[in-house]
């Protein structure tokens, strides 16, 4: 599969500088593109690099300055350079259809039309799947649980009981979705579970990431809004509420009844104490821990978070103790030493 660079320019919306019948087979990323292939720069400030990449032509901001190698220049690089590289993915996988022999579907359930199941997949008691779904090998659909239309369910995902998937939903291979929230109450020094009664809800068009879990509520639903996408290794716990369209990194763990607003964004490894509600807007920076409520459009960041601005002062004051330290003690030996003498000589 080869293009010309003039094909490739009128895909990215672009124009070329060079020989514009080049043949261009691939297209990478700076650091990995042989000579035939093409790779992007996306700030016309780093064009210095482009020296260091083996590739044979470059697509560029509008306003790079002129390089040795043949351009594109276009004026959003990485969204021509998503065009450019569909064109040179191999074809997919033969879908197949239908329901293979191999998989468990009990006759209870209820199958929309081109429906895809795989082999070992199972579909539980009264479980409902909607137009144009995919389940993969080894998925668990557990009984009563509803799917909307064009969702896919990756390799052994579980949907525990009860689980509802509005459509075009996506979830990732080892993902389990209404496991038992972590509920349980000191009883006589033993610790009783308190029974986990509700269910999932995940809106229209989530996507959520390789084993991750989103936990059932206590009594009413556990529910991701619609839009949202969650990273791999999050876990949700019970009663959660998350907004619409919320983007949440992996390794984040969310404690029971949180809540956040719309478009709240999570960075990785953050902690979050139960009951927590996060306003709409609302953005957390890696590794923070959150033990109060935010409000609307608040940066927040550290352990425990407060506002991004005055974490990064305590940072940037925590660099300078050392030498802080060294000049106290400097300080602090001018100024003792005389009184002692003038002590010893009275």
């Amino acid at each position: 599969m080869e293009h010309t660079l003039e094909e490739l320019a009128r895909v990215a919306g672009g124009t070329v500088d060079g020989d514009p019948t080049k043949k261009v087979r691939g297209a990478r990323s700076l650091d990995a593109a042989g000579p035939e292939e093409i790779a992007f720069l996306d700030h016309a400030h780093r064009f210095k690099v482009v020296e260091g990449s083996n590739a044979g032509a470059f697509l560029v901001p509008l306003d790079t300055p002129p390089l040795t190698r043949p351009v594109i220049r276009v004026n959003e690089p990485l969204s021509s350079f998503i065009k450019v590289a569909r064109l040179f993915q191999k074809a997919p996988a033969p879908r197949p259809v239908g329901i293979d022999h191999r998989a468990a579907v009990d006759p209870t359930a209820i199958i929309g039309e081109r429906v895809v199941i795989h082999p070992f997949a199972v579909i539980g008691y009264k479980v409902e799947i909607g137009d144009d779904c995919e389940i993969h090998p080894g998925v668990v659909v557990s009984a009563r649980s509803r799917i909307g239309r064009n969702c896919i369910l990756h390799p052994h995902a579980v949907l525990y009981e009860d689980t509802v998937l509005g459509d075009r939903v996506v979830i990732h291979a080892g993902t389990v979705i209404g496991a038992d929230g972590f509920g349980y109450r000191l009883v006589n020094k033993v610790h009783e579970k308190i029974p986990q009664l509700g269910n999932v809800e995940v809106g229209n068009d989530c996507e959520i990431g390789a084993c991750t879990t989103v936990d059932r509520g206590t009594f009413g639903p556990t529910q991701l809004g619609a839009g949202s996408k969650i990273d791999n290794l999050v876990q949700v716990g019970h009663n959660c509420r998350i907004g619409a369209n919320n983007l949440i990194v992996s390794q984040t763990g969310i404690a029971g009844s949180c809540t956040t607003g719309a478009y709240v964004v999570i960075a990785g490894q953050v902690g979050l104490a139960d009951h927590v509600t996060l306003a709409d807007g609302t953005v957390v920076g890696a590794k923070s821990g959150v033990m109060r409520n935010s409000q609307p459009g608040e940066r927040l960041l550290g352990a425990p978070a407060r506002p991004e601005r005055d974490e990064k002062r305590i940072l940037i004051s925590l660099e300078k103790l050392p030498e802080t330290i060294r000049e106290v003690k400097r300080l602090t030996a001018r100024h003792v030493a005389p009184n002692q003498l003038g002590e010893q000589g009275s």
